[in-house]
């Protein structure tokens, strides 16, 4: 397929994503399986033209005059990918399956694209309804926030120590042009593609099957330091799911102590058994949901995590289409899930014990004011300064989160630590 084609693609399948309000994996399946003449190069081009139009859906809209999925494929292939205007009209011109004709309209906002008289929420992208709640978490600088929400993400993997070294992995990845990612000791990173490129499939390579690395953002990488537990810890992690952070928590334990995973789906536990084997992790017990008991854990663990169910507004950059997703009744759902599992979580902590409280959100309502109800409703805990956990771990850091006046809680975002968003609370049982 030549670049009309790819055009004419990927307005197709935004306008299944619009009309009938489906993933956007989803549709772009469907249409691989409607059209399978189509090449894995077409098929990786137009999936990040779909994936690039949704990502500022909002900035091209005002830029275009037009929020059509024809208008936000023109504006990603011009103004994202940063083709040329003239660029785009010989790709139409030149393929009988491209889209129709620019018009004058179009090609002038093509040609010089203009923000200047838009509103804050559209320039960087943010649902409307969502902008308050930004402002309130970030201020003056929410803009800076959502504008690198919108951006690609990198790939960024944890070295597995049980296995390998940072060295050697870094040796082994070199033809992808790996580096540090900075901030975690075990984090590796290779920047995202620009335009049509097809990300590395860092799951083919020799190193990711001998369990020398795992796929896992950097900033998961830091809650899973943050949580502090030490070889001969017991430690809960309360909402599993796949088990990333159980199996970074298995490594910085060197394999000592015993860490519980359980997660109320059966079904998103199910990965971690593989993942367990080929890590070589052996301090991890997968409780299964139907058939096992917690009951016994109560009162006797030195960490528990929570990684809450949230409404994942701080994974945008790799979840474009959730972002026009989320809704005021699912907000309300997740946030009295956080408190429900909030309070479970509180009866297994001994005293001494730390609870992890963690979320892949940026809004208020999911992060520091859950903190501020659960120390209401818990007065036997109490918040510690996360500033003198982050300065303990990775010192004086020219990236680094925004921290709570007190300390009492930390937020991650791709614009100060260039990480996904996260946000991260640690809080001590008294005793």
């Amino acid at each position: 397929m030549r670049d009309g084609g790819r055009l004419s693609a990927a307005i197709d399948v935004l306008s299944e994503i619009e009309t009938r309000r489906r993933p956007v994996q989803e549709a772009l399946k469907d249409w691989g399986n409607a059209h399978r003449f189509a090449g894995s190069g077409d098929r990786v081009a137009i999936g990040n033209l779909v994936f690039d139009a949704l990502r500022h859906k909002l900035s091209y809209a005002y830029i275009m005059g037009d929020a059509s999925p024809r208008a936000l494929a023109l504006a990603t292939y011009v103004i994202g990918w940063q083709n040329p205007v003239e660029q785009l009209v010989t790709a139409i011109e030149a393929d009988p399956h491209a889209p129709a004709p620019l018009s004058d309209f179009e090609f002038n906002k093509l040609a010089s694209p203009d923000l200047t008289n838009a509103e804050d929420h559209e320039v960087c992208d943010i649902p409307k309804w969502l902008y308050s709640r930004f402002q309130a978490a970030f201020g003056e600088e929410t803009v800076a926030v959502g504008r690198a929400l919108s951006a690609r993400a990198p790939i960024d993997m944890r070295v597995n120590t049980l296995k390998a070294d940072p060295e050697r992995v870094l040796k082994r990845l070199a033809h992808l042009h790996a580096v540090p990612s900075g901030l975690s000791p075990a984090g590796i990173r290779l920047a995202p593609v620009t335009g049509p490129r097809k990300s590395p499939h860092v799951q083919a390579e020799e190193g990711f099957r001998k369990g020398w690395f795992e796929l896992q953002d950097e900033a998961s990488q830091i809650a899973a330091l943050m949580v502090g537990a030490r070889p001969g810890d017991q430690v809960l992690d309360l909402c599993a799911g796949g088990g990333g952070k159980s199996l970074a928590l298995a490594a910085n334990m060197d394999n000592k102590g015993q860490i519980y995973a359980f997660d109320a789906s059966k079904l998103r536990l199910a990965p971690l058994y593989e993942r367990m084997a080929r890590a070589g992790v052996r301090n991890i017990q997968v409780v299964d949901p139907q058939t096992g008991k917690l009951d016994d854990l109560k009162g006797r663990m030195d960490k528990v995590l929570v990684d809450a169910p949230c409404s994942g507004t701080g994974v945008w950059r790799r979840r474009p289409d959730t972002k026009w997703r989320v809704t005021e009744n699912a907000l309300a759902g997740r946030v009295d899930e956080q408190r429900k599992v909030l309070a479970q979580a509180a009866e297994f902590v001994k005293p001494g014990g730390v609870l992890t409280y963690a979320t892949c959100s940026l809004l208020p309502e999911e992060n520091q004011d859950q903190v501020r109800w659960f120390l209401e409703q818990h007065p036997d805990f109490a918040p510690m300064d996360l500033r003198l956990e982050w300065a303990r771990l990775f010192g004086n850091t020219s990236r680094h989160p925004l921290f709570a006046q007190d300390g009492s809680y930390a937020t991650l975002t791709p614009a100060h630590t260039d990480t996904d968003g996260f946000f991260l609370s640690l809080l001590q049982k008294q005793g």
